[in-house]
């Protein structure tokens, strides 16, 4: 009967102990961002972000969280190496990253061959299996890029002059001004390019110019975004200046001056939190996001791009979360768990939407994820 006794207590002392160590477990995050290069003026906020997001959220029903976080450089090479560093040696449960359109999809690539689910920041939106396991945070061009073109309907406006990034950000923003225009009197008159890297643009600029548009939208982001709109101003344009949500930083508007200012653009409604109504569910979180930002950064230098690298953290929150009764942390088992509760999100408030992601689905915004600002003395306002 001693024995006995010895033995039950034994079982039930290493019950409790693997009950204890299952609450322990840790959930590893790898973060990919740009602290360097030309997307450091969007890298370096997503950074500050995410450590907002960690304030905020610290564990998951008392498992820890582990964070790896690498910088790319600005480099999509770099993150696609980092992101499969952060899975085959750091065996992350999840990735986010990086802090460019090109960044982002090299990593979705390593994301859907490894299986291990991906939280975009920037706007990549891959297709097919290459996409299978990536959910994307920023709004999608064609919803904000309508919002500037019902702008541009209630003014008169009848031509566009474009110019953008020669890359995947140029093209989404290029191709949903064709989407959104189809049908109406407004023409796109101009197509020009030019690279994040580049110093000049006077030749885009001039070309512009000639073709007397009456307003100009630019798909850029973050500092190199600010040079169209410079070199136009220089160039005497007049007409109405657009951006997209991918400007609404505080160093396209540092570097841009008073050529970016009037500028108009579409943006999640965290910029403008205290102009929104208080029956805004979006209202709250994106207060509580300035509060955790200033904790956990010691500033006050809070942004649109900031707010994408938190939403990332509440969503990622959320789904660890109901991925836990299905798989243990660690395993490719609750990697599976967490991609199929990322793409069954259901009204998780951000500071940017009211997040909604299905399997078919990589883009979870929809018309409250969107208000109109514009840029006056420096600051953005809410445009009625």
């Amino acid at each position: 009967m001693k024995k006995m006794n010895i033995w039950l207590l034994g079982s039930a002392l290493a019950a409790v102990l693997s009950a204890g160590s299952a609450v322990a477990a840790e959930i590893k995050v790898g973060f990919v961002t740009s602290m360097s290069g030309p997307a450091s003026s969007l890298g370096i906020p997503y950074s500050k972000g995410l450590a907002a997001g960690r304030q905020s959220i610290s564990e998951i029903e008392g498992n820890t969280i582990k964070v790896i976080e690498l910088d790319d450089a600005s480099d999509p090479t770099a993150a696609a190496r980092n992101a499969r560093k952060l899975v085959e040696e750091e065996k992350v449960d999840l990735l986010i990253g990086s802090a460019g359109s090109p960044a982002a999809l090299a990593m979705a690539a390593v994301a859907s061959e490894l299986k291990v689910p991906l939280i975009s920041i920037a706007n990549a939106n891959p297709t097919g299996e290459a996409g299978a396991w990536t959910i994307t945070v920023p709004q999608p061009a064609p919803l904000m890029v309508s919002a500037l073109v019902e702008h541009m309907k209630k003014n008169n406006a009848k031509s566009i002059g474009y110019i953008g990034f020669s890359d995947p950000w140029g093209d989404l923003v290029y191709d949903a001004l064709n989407e959104t225009t189809k049908g109406s009197d407004i023409k796109i008159a101009t197509n020009e390019r030019f690279a994040r890297s580049d110093s000049s643009v006077t030749a885009q600029a001039l070309k512009i110019v000639a073709a007397r548009p009456d307003v100009v939208v630019t798909g850029g982001s973050g500092t190199p975004g600010a040079l169209p709109h410079i070199a136009l101003a220089e160039r005497g344009f007049k007409g109405t200046a657009y951006g997209t949500h991918a400007i609404i930083n505080p160093d396209f508007v540092r570097v841009g001056g008073k050529a970016v200012e009037g500028v108009i653009a579409p943006s999640g409604p965290v910029v403008v939190a205290e102009q929104l109504p208080d029956s805004n569910p979006i209202k709250k979180v994106a207060m509580d996001f300035r509060n955790h930002y200033e904790a956990a950064n010691k500033e006050s230098n809070y942004n649109a791009f900031a707010a994408y690298s938190y939403d990332a953290w509440l969503l990622f929150a959320d789904a660890a979360k109901r991925a836990l009764p299905k798989a243990t942390p660690g395993t490719p088992e609750y990697r599976a768990a967490l991609k199929d509760m990322l793409t069954s999100t259901k009204e998780v408030v951000g500071t940017h939407a009211v997040y909604n992601f299905t399997p078919d689905s990589r883009y979870g915004t929809d018309e409250r994820s969107r208000v109109l600002v514009q840029l006056k003395d420096g600051k953005w306002s809410l445009v009625e």
